[in-house]
Formats: C-alpha cells, sequence, structure tokens
C-alpha cells in the first residue's frame, strides 16, 4: 500500500483547509485508513479514521470541525478542515491499513485494527491567529 498526501498550506483562524491522501496497492477489500498530527515537541495524535464501509471515528479535539470522508472511485481520501485553531497548527500524517476496519469498541480518533505499516510523508498545516 502507499499513500501520497496533497492540500495544507496556511489559513487564519476560523478559516478551512482540506487535505487529500492517494492511496494505491489496496489487496484486501477490507481496508482502514485516517489522519494523524503532530505538533513541534509533541507526540503524534489520531485525527480521524473512516474503514471501507464507512465507519467513522474521530478525536474530541477536532469532532463537529474536522470532516474525514472517501472517494472509492479516485481511492482518495480526505480531511475537510472547518473553524480551523492555532491549535490545529501541525505536521498531519495520511496512514493506511490493508486488512483492517474500524474497531467497534475504539472511542479515539484512529481506530482502524489492523497493522499500521503505512504513513504519508506528512504535510503542513499552519493557523495563524
Amino acid at each position: 500500500v502507499q499513500v501520497a498526501e496533497s492540500g495544507g498550506g496556511s489559513v487564519q483562524a476560523g478559516g478551512s483547509l482540506r487535505l487529500s491522501c492517494k492511496i494505491s496497492g489496496y489487496t484486501s477489500g477490507n481496508h482502514c485508513m485516517g489522519w494523524f498530527r503532530q505538533a513541534p515537541g509533541k507526540e503524534r495524535y489520531g485525527v480521524a479514521s473512516i474503514d471501507s464501509v464507512g465507519t467513522l471515528r474521530y478525536s474530541d479535539f477536532v469532532k463537529g470541525r474536522f470532516t474525514i470522508s472517501q472517494d472509492n472511485a479516485k481511492n482518495t481520501l480526505y480531511l475537510q478542515m472547518n473553524s480551523l485553531d492555532p491549535e490545529d497548527t501541525a505536521m498531519y500524517f495520511c496512514a493506511a491499513e490493508d486488512n483492517s476496519m474500524v474497531d467497534p469498541y475504539c472511542t479515539g480518533g484512529y481506530c482502524c485494527n489492523g497493522k499500521l505499516e503505512v504513513w504519508g510523508q506528512g504535510i503542513q498545516v499552519t493557523v495563524s491567529s
């Protein structure tokens, strides 16, 4: 499986951005993918995830503001980010898992239950106040 991110950039607080992640190489009909983010000096956190049947999960800090979606025809994962806050400034990473689904008992942001082996190289999002 391979991923390639695009989008991101700089925006003022309250603005919007959309991240895209082109995913290729799935061998299974069951797969799961999502987004992480990492701010300087902080740990990497799961932001949101979605599986091949459309089950979604969001972290508490983005619920109601971010929307994860997938376009199966384009093999592309999206993260629409609205009402951005300077606290959202981070490097955002796309992740994908083959033979994986969203864990029904997981309440976090990234809830894929397979083996996480594929990461994007990251894309910067900067929100200014």
